[in-house]
């Protein structure tokens, strides 16, 4: 089969789940014989190969910034992309059975839908996440967010064969009139799925991934403080970059946190897995997540979550409270606080529920088990 996946980062060139998603999905198909094309922006050098085995990656747009300094996604890189989509597709649509593209940045969907009377390929998408309007305000102000949540519902009724990751993105996409029903793809875990076999905790708390607004990344340094008061030895590792950075390294000064909590930056993946290992718990303090992936990461490594529940974070639906974590109320110091001692006082006896977790949940938390729904859509 000729599938072409659609999205305008690439992993490990940007870092996230979805990016993650579009990667272990391209090498996977590649594998299975399946013939694999990827367009994306630049994001390396010119003349350096992309690295991803057997998929033919191919630039329909330049190296751009995709972020504001304010952490916000910026307006004209979706729409080049979009264009650069439309272009190709245009011209070797006809090469391909199915076009896989994420909703977002939406304009290469459009582009999608534009070009597919003309080459007649099935078009799938993955829904990550479907935003309220009120979200839309909140990101974009009065007149950018009826245009963003326009964009969206324009795109939910493209005729579609449509993936989400959660069941709070599956009713919203239902409520922007999608026709027909979403499936919910349970997994995106491409490693072992046995039984992990708890390692002795550190006292250390972990936060892995991008630095952006939404990740909450900041909320995390009074926290730890909060919670020293009644656990001293807790210290914190926080890995990842963005534009949330600074504000991160400030906290830490400010909370006299300063050889307590370490925030290196983007480390190699061996390095992020074996201080997960260990840890205490992993905590995610994000407002919005389509998924949480980094929940499963940890569940596979026998460590407990700390999600923060919120109108718009699905990765709550990953945290079984007290078998694989605890969901805290707010990302208040005080609330957060409390989860992650929450975590120490339930100890040992919480990594071994962790890992049954994982074991009861692993083979429908895997890539394996999404792919197969996927190559059935492909199929038609």
């Amino acid at each position: 089969m000729r599938v072409c996946l659609v999205y305008d980062c690439l992993f490990p060139h940007t870092v996230g789940g979805a990016e993650r998603w579009y990667r272990n999905l391209g090498e996977r198909l590649a594998a299975d014989g399946h013939e694999v094309t990827y367009l994306t922006l630049r994001q390396w050098d010119r003349g350096v190969d992309p690295g991803v085995e057997g998929v033919d990656v191919k630039v329909v747009g330049p190296r751009m910034a995709l972020y504001a300094e304010g952490g916000r996604r910026r307006i004209l890189p979706p729409l080049v992309f979009g264009a650069g989509v439309l272009w190709h597709l245009l011209g070797h649509g006809r090469r391909y059975d199915v076009v896989h593209t994420a909703s977002f940045p939406y304009f290469s969907l459009l582009a999608a839908a534009v070009t597919r009377p003309l080459h007649r390929f099935r078009i799938v998408v993955d829904w990550h996440e479907v935003w309220s309007r009120s979200y839309w305000r909140d990101y974009l102000g009065g007149v950018g967010g009826a245009v963003g949540a326009f964009v969206q519902r324009l795109c939910a009724r493209v005729p579609q064969r449509a993936f989400c990751f959660s069941r709070l993105h599956a009713g919203r996409l239902r409520d922007e009139g999608l026709r027909g029903e979403p499936t919910i793809l349970t997994g995106e875990y491409a490693g072992s799925l046995e039984r992990p076999e708890p390692a002795p905790a550190r006292p250390v708390v972990v936060f892995a991934g991008r630095h952006i607004p939404e990740k909450r990344v900041p909320a995390l340094i009074p926290a730890l403080a909060r919670a020293r008061e009644r656990v001293p030895e807790l210290r914190g590792e926080v890995f990842g970059d963005g534009p949330e950075r600074d504000e991160v390294l400030a906290a830490i000064e400010r909370d006299g946190l300063t050889g307590v909590v370490e925030a290196p930056g983007f480390v190699e993946h061996a390095r992020v897995h074996a201080a997960m290992r260990t840890a205490l718990c992993m905590v995610l303090p994000s407002s919005r997540e389509g998924y949480g992936l980094v929940v499963v990461e940890s569940a596979a490594r026998a460590t407990p979550s700390v999600v923060v529940a919120g109108a718009d974070n699905a990765a709550t639906e990953l945290v079984d409270e007290g078998e694989n974590g605890f969901v805290a109320r707010s990302a208040a110091p005080d609330d957060l606080a409390d989860a992650i001692v929450r975590v120490h006082e339930a100890g040992p006896a919480l990594r071994e529920a962790t890992a049954d977790w994982f074991d009861r949940n692993s083979e429908r938390l895997s890539l394996e088990h999404s792919l197969q729904t996927v190559l059935t859509a492909y199929r038609g």
